[in-house]
C-alpha cells in the first residue's frame, strides 16, 4: 500500500465512521478494507471476558473461528499483548489457526480503548509477506479510528 492509497482508505474509514450504529460501522469498515487487493478475508473481534468474538467479517466464506481465547493463535496473542502482530509466512508460526488453507500470511491489530484492549482487526492474505509497515500504519490508523466504536 502506498501513501496516497492509504490516504484515501483513512478518508473512506472516516466517512464510515461518521454515522450510523456501532455494529453498522464495524460491517462498513470490513468491507472497505476487504476491497485492498492482497487482502482476502477481513474481521473484526469484540474481547468479551477472556474471549475474542467474531463481530463483523468481509470475504469469501465465513471462519470456523468465531470465539478465540485471549492468548491462543495470533489473535490471541495480539489482544493479550497489545501490539500489531505481523506474520509473513503462517505456516512457519506455530502459533497460527488455519481459517482458510490459502492463507499464507496475516496482520492482527489491537484495538485500543481508553487503555484497553476492546477488540482486533484481523487481515488474512493468500500472498507471502502481504503485509507491511505502512499497512501496519494504516490499519493502526484505522483502529484508532473505529474503538469507540468497539468499546
Amino acid at each position: 500500500m502506498d501513501r496516497e492509497k492509504a490516504k484515501e482508505l483513512l478518508t473512506q474509514i472516516e466517512t464510515a465512521a461518521s454515522a450510523g450504529k456501532p455494529s453498522e460501522v464495524r460491517q462498513k469498515v470490513v468491507k472497505i478494507l476487504n476491497g485492498i487487493p492482497t487482502y482476502n478475508w477481513v474481521g473484526i473481534y469484540l474481547v468479551k471476558g477472556h474471549d475474542l468474538h467474531l463481530d463483523s467479517w468481509s470475504g469469501p466464506a465465513a471462519t470456523v473461528h468465531t470465539v478465540i481465547p485471549v492468548g491462543k493463535g495470533v489473535c490471541g496473542f495480539a489482544a493479550k499483548s497489545g501490539r500489531t502482530e505481523i506474520v509473513s509466512d503462517v505456516s512457519k508460526d506455530p502459533r497460527y489457526l488455519e481459517c482458510f488453507a490459502n492463507t499464507r500470511s496475516e496482520i492482527v491489530v489491537p484495538i485500543h480503548h481508553e487503555g484497553n484492549v476492546v477488540g482486533e482487526i484481523d487481515i488474512d492474505s493468500d500472498e507471502l509477506n502481504a503485509h507491511s509497515s505502512m499497512d501496519r500504519e494504516v490499519l493502526e490508523a484505522v483502529a484508532s479510528k473505529i474503538s469507540r466504536f468497539c468499546a
